[in-house]
């Protein structure tokens, strides 16, 4: 069975996720391209793939089909003409500016298959593997020292921020940094011309050209009538207000919930401190219990977006919307104030439901496991000793295509 996008909730079973195995571009991490890239390490690669490797057969032997970016984007490239159209976007958008590169590049790119072309760029292309171009530029000469044409794109295994399944329709983001903006146009081309992941009718919220940054992280679908989104380092509220006129006028959901965060790396992401576990249980990073402040987004009779605001716990914010009879949150780390900083920083609040009351998590994050445990959620734990370098966790790593309706 064939399933396309369907997506109304965290929780519903999972049936479809997309994914991205680690490749090469992680072996061009380096300490001097760290900030650029968004990395504070640089994680072993053979350890990682392999715990990569058993997050998939976690998902797999759960019943999930696993897809992943590279295949999903070589089939979207198998027209020559639109791999031609990619390979000119992607160089634009990898600030090519000599003519003389860029056209070296082309032909290089050019020559090869889909899904060598699309591992290659992921990868970064590398200045010893187009060997004999000369350029004058003044651009080129100050980049003589830096080995690569195109940087690589090591934080794509976070397939969760490049674009979100929401309802029957993708949202393509315009993520907030240059060292992340390519992994979008890879989802751009899969959804425009990969049949098999967005078959014919699949709807579109945001776009990959659209102005303001929003990301995936920031983005969970509460029901089938209210999502989420985080106000926070990398989502702007012009993103959202934009995204918001889109899906309420042309979907089922009927609010969008925006939640203030903290502006910082520490909280980049709303699903790095709150995320959805079972029909009336999330895991919560402590500091956001409240008294939080909420912007809610509806339609009003012509189909403008109205605003309205609220200041509350958590807890009773969660209980009004979703009119549940009570709502338990597990704090990642319990009340041990450093097992939460150390579980946080390791993800502990990322889980990923592949079905209500069961999630996927990182091992390492003991103390917060065992809590859900106690909480009647049954976790399945992977190894994350080098995969948790990057800074996200399973939740981080998976963008779910289809779900079950709850």
């Amino acid at each position: 069975m064939s399933f396309g996008i369907h997506n109304n909730s965290e929780i519903g079973r999972l049936n479809k996720v997309l994914l991205h195995r680690l490749g090469g571009e992680i072996e061009g991490l380096v300490p001097d391209n760290f900030e650029r890239l968004l990395f504070d390490d640089i994680p072993y690669l053979k350890v990682a793939r392999e715990e990569h490797d058993t997050f998939a057969r976690i998902l797999k032997s759960n019943g999930v089909e696993v897809v992943y970016y590279v295949d999903e984007t070589a089939r979207a490239l198998e027209d020559e003409e639109v791999r031609r159209d990619f390979i000119r976007r992607f160089l634009e958008e990898s600030d090519i500016y000599s003519e003389a590169v860029k056209e070296a590049l082309t032909e290089y790119l050019s020559a090869k298959s889909p899904k060598d072309l699309v591992e290659t760029v992921i990868a970064g292309i590398r200045k010893k593997n187009v060997p004999g171009i000369e350029s004058k530029s003044l651009a080129d000469f100050i980049a003589a020292g830096y080995p690569y044409y195109t940087d690589p794109m090591p934080n794509l295994y976070f397939t969760r921020d490049p674009g979100a399944c929401i309802g029957n329709g993708v949202s393509i983001h315009h993520m907030s940094t240059r060292a992340r903006r390519r992994e979008a146009l890879l989802l751009e081309y899969m959804f425009r011309f990969n049949r098999e992941f967005a078959p014919e009718g699949s709807l579109q919220w945001y776009g990959y050209d659209d102005a303001y940054s929003i990301e995936g992280g920031d983005v969970l679908v509460l029901s089938r009538d209210i999502v989420a989104v985080g106000l926070s380092q990398r989502t702007t509220a012009a993103g959202i207000e934009c995204f918001a006129e889109t899906i309420l006028n042309r979907s089922e959901f009927r609010k969008l919930l925006v939640f203030d965060i903290p502006k910082s790396r520490a909280f980049m992401h709303l699903d790095t401190v709150f995320t959805m576990v079972d029909h009336d249980k999330f895991t919560i990073h402590p500091e956001i219990e409240g008294p939080l402040q909420i912007y809610e987004i509806s339609l009003d009779r012509d189909g403008k977006p109205r605003f309205s605001s609220m200041q509350d716990q958590l807890v009773n914010i969660l209980k009004m919307e979703l009119k549940l009879p009570a709502v338990e949150l597990i704090r990642c780390g319990g009340d041990d104030s450093m097992a939460a900083q150390r579980e946080q920083w390791n993800d502990g609040s990322n889980t990923l439901a592949i079905a209500p009351g069961v999630v996927v998590t990182y091992e390492r994050n003991y103390v917060t496991n065992e809590l859900l445990e106690k909480k009647g959620i049954r976790v399945l734990t992977m190894p994350s000793s080098e995969i948790s370098r990057g800074r996200g966790g399973p939740r981080c790593m998976s963008c779910p295509v289809h779900r079950d309706d709850l």
